[in-house]
């Protein structure tokens, strides 16, 4: 087991690093974006499914808790934590608009909308981007492989350089963190 334990980390190692070679210049961007749409008084949308749907919400409570130093709370709502709405949304139109639906109750123009979906081809994140296009909102993606479907709905997509499940989403929570702390630092 010990052998498998250190291959998972190196594996974990090779994505890290491949990220932090291919993807700053886009994550910078996003930071600025979110930190923009803070300061101007719009609110961050989270969504995913499974574990996407997890670190949706881990990203959403940093913002509105408090992720390092202490400031307000700011806008962020992760639409995957209603079950009422989940599960009515589901029912009655489809799991495949439970986020659209939400968003367009919410959404505003010049919100930002992060959908995280390691295939980049989640029908429900999709819908949801095609509704903050038409919004004027911020399509800010979290996405894997070849960032799929999503490439073409979002202003940014951030492609982790994996096709792993598992190490895909580890460095979704790490960009999160990212853009946690950048807001963090520039948000007064």
């Amino acid at each position: 087991m010990k052998d498998q334990i250190k291959s998972i980390f190196e594996e974990h190692i090779q994505v890290a690093q491949k990220s932090l070679s291919q993807l700053v210049p886009d994550i910078d961007r996003v930071c600025e974006e979110v930190t923009s749409c803070i300061k101007r008084g719009n609110k961050i949308l989270l969504f995913g499914n499974g574990g996407s749907a997890g670190d949706a919400q881990h990203i959403a409570a940093e913002f509105t808790g408090r992720f390092v130093k202490e400031r307000r709370s700011l806008p962020a709502i992760a639409l995957t934590t209603d079950t009422s709405a989940l599960t009515a949304i589901g029912n009655d139109y489809g799991y495949d608009r439970v986020f659209e639906r939400q968003a367009d109750g919410l959404a505003a123009k010049g919100d930002v909308l992060i959908g995280i979906s390691t295939s980049g081809n989640s029908t429900n994140v999709l819908k949801a981007f095609e509704l903050g296009k038409e919004r004027g909102c911020i399509n800010i993606g979290l996405s894997g492989r070849d960032g799929g479907k999503m490439n073409d709905l979002c202003d940014f997509n951030i492609v982790v350089p994996s096709t792993i499940t598992a190490h895909i989403q580890e460095m979704h929570i790490l960009i999160g963190h990212i853009i946690c702390t950048a807001v963090d630092e520039n948000y007064q």
